[in-house]
């Protein structure tokens, strides 16, 4: 099995989409290849960093470790993927919790919209880098909290009863 190597500074690389809506990427071996995936090396750390693009049987096609070397209509096909891949919404603020025993609903608003889930244990609010939660709801779906204490002050005293 070989690994693909850094892609530094890709000039003349490029990527494509297919009429499928299937993303397909230029190497600098002159080959298309494809359909590959775009993955996120680092999505809560460094969600604007390094990216992995992934083929149909899961090698690395190409790893970019910045996406400045991109033209800017590739960055943004590469950009508009990765949205539509990536799904961690951000709870923005929490509205109303059932009760403080898990299992408990909670309602919350996030940046995709206000929705209910449930949390069946404490053990599932995870502190996953200083100042970064990281919260599973029962059906495994994840949310992130960026900065709990930016929050307003009703949602962190409701968060403050389960940590």
């Amino acid at each position: 099995m070989t690994v693909a190597a850094p892609v530094d500074n890709p000039p003349q690389a490029r990527l494509r989409e297919d009429a499928m809506g299937r993303l397909h990427w230029h190497g600098d071996d002159g080959q298309w290849c494809g359909p590959v995936t775009p993955v996120r090396a680092f999505p809560i750390q460094a969600p604007h960093g390094e990216v992995a693009l992934v083929g149909t049987h899961g090698h690395e096609v190409a790893y970019l470790a910045t996406l400045d070397g991109l033209s800017a209509d590739d960055r943004a096909l590469l950009l508009q993927h990765l949205q539509r891949h990536a799904f961690l919404p951000r709870i923005t603020r929490l509205v109303e919790v059932s009760s403080f025993a898990t299992p408990s609903t909670w309602t919350v608003d996030t940046d995709r919209g206000r929705t209910r889930f449930v949390l069946k244990g404490e053990e599932d609010i995870r502190r996953i880098a200083p100042g970064v939660l990281l919260v599973q709801d029962a059906y495994g779906v994840q949310y992130l909290i960026r900065d709990p204490h930016t929050l307003d002050h009703h949602s962190r005293r409701l968060l403050d009863r389960f940590m």
